[in-house]
């Protein structure tokens, strides 16, 4: 069952790289269009270089319509889709300054108790955002300037909360199974569940 969940979250991390790589090329040509309009309009250009001033402000140079819009949205479904591999390499933030010293048995069941507790919020959250997506589509609710359906990133990001949420049952079944048999799932070099 590893294998599978290890390439359903490498897939869903590669979705979401792909997305963060967009936003970011977006964001940044955004950011390069709204300081050439400025430019356009300043004094120091138009007394410089008229002209250019001139084709700058003709040309519609500027930033991406709506680009804070495309950005929420999709940095939503970033974190989520990201999500399947942090938790499969269990790559959360721990503090275990404690339970080192702790005897290996009981690590084993603080790490299956907080695998357990991630995994019902991971639920929680997936719950209420498909909760969300089925307001946002019945009000037919619309961002403010491009006008697109809020809930279409409400359901972008729900289907890679799914996607999380499986993993995170595996995970959460992996680790009560390995203290059933008085184990315990020790992270290998890259701190997977296997």
């Amino acid at each position: 069952m590893y294998p599978i969940m290890e390439r359903v979250a490498r897939i869903m991390a590669i979705l979401g790289g792909l997305v963060l790589t967009a936003l970011i090329i977006m964001t940044c040509v955004s950011v390069l269009g709204r300081g050439l309009n400025t430019l356009g309009h300043s004094a120091f250009l138009t007394g410089l270089a008229p002209g250019l001033a001139g084709w700058l402000v003709q040309a519609g140079v500027g930033p991406v319509q709506g680009d804070f819009e495309l950005v929420e949205a999709g940095i939503a479904f970033c974190v989520f889709a990201f999500l399947p591999l942090c938790q499969l390499h269990r790559g959360h933030a721990t503090v275990d300054i404690f339970t080192n010293a702790l005897p290996r048995p009981v690590n084993a069941f603080i790490i299956a108790f907080w695998e357990i507790l991630l995994t019902l919020a991971i639920l929680l959250i997936s719950w209420r955002l498909f909760v969300g997506m089925l307001d946002k589509h019945n009000y037919a609710e619309t961002t403010f300037i491009l006008q697109f359906p809020v809930w279409w990133a409400y359901a972008a990001s729900f289907m890679a909360a799914l996607v999380a949420s499986i993993v995170a049952l595996y995970c959460a079944f992996a680790h009560i199974q390995a203290l059933r048999q008085g184990k315990s799932l020790e992270p290998s070099g890259q701190g997977a569940i296997h």
